[in-house]
Order: structure tokens, then C-alpha cells, then sequence
């Protein structure tokens, strides 16, 4: 069974830190690209970032640019690092994974994972 799992989220104050890890397992996602999203209560799945498996080449929302950094720390594992958190960060985090970056960025891709908290006071 392919899954994706998502982990590192929790309560954190304004200007603070928090990584968020994604662990895919049941295939191989070396051929994948990998991304964030998030939802906020009463609000749409949003991009955040997302890392391409060819060249590497990473994208993010423009709400998140300087702040936060997308890195593919082995085949089946991305990371979303977070830096000077604000409150309008507080959502669920989302893992995707799909072969295709256009898939990842656009929202519909094949893998979703069940997502994590991130609330940040303040």
C-alpha cells in the first residue's frame, strides 16, 4: 500500500520554527515530485512548496518565499522547513506526491498524504 506520512507539526509562537517531515512508503518515489499544501479552517487547499524529481527545481507560494525551504532529504522523504512561523500559517500540512510537477503544484496529484497540525499563537 503507497502511503505518504507526514510528522514534525505542533504549536509553536509567532516568529518561531518547526521542520515538517513526509515519508513515503509502499514504492519507490525517486520518480516522483513531492510537495506541501495546507488548509486553513473554513478556507481551500493551498499550494505551499513543492520539489521537482528532475533537476531538483523547487517552487513556492508567494505568502511562503524567504520563510520556508523544500528539500528532498532522500528518494521517499521531503521536508518543509519553517521559519518566522505567523499566526496565518496555522493550517493542516499536506505531503503530495506525483510524477508530475504540473500534478503536485496544480493540487491533483496521485499521492495524498493525511496531513499535521501546524498552529501558531500569538
Amino acid at each position: 500500500q503507497v502511503r505518504l506520512v507526514e510528522s514534525g507539526g505542533g504549536l509553536v509562537q509567532a516568529g518561531g520554527s518547526l521542520r515538517l517531515s513526509c515519508a513515503g512508503s509502499g514504492r519507490s518515489f525517486s520518480s516522483h515530485s513531492m510537495g506541501w499544501f495546507r488548509q486553513a479552517p473554513g478556507k481551500v487547499r493551498e499550494f505551499v512548496a513543492a520539489v521537482s524529481w528532475v533537476g531538483g527545481s523547487t517552487y513556492y507560494a508567494d505568502s511562503v518565499k524567504g520563510r520556508f525551504v523544500i528539500s528532498r532529504d532522500n528518494a521517499n522523504t521531503v521536508s518543509l522547513q519553517m521559519n518566522n512561523l505567523q499566526p496565518v500559517d496555522t493550517a493542516v500540512y499536506y505531503c503530495a506526491a506525483d510524477p508530475r510537477t504540473t500534478e503536485v503544484r496544480a493540487g491533483t496529484p496521485n499521492h495524498w498524504g493525511q496531513g499535521t497540525q501546524v498552529t501558531v499563537s500569538s
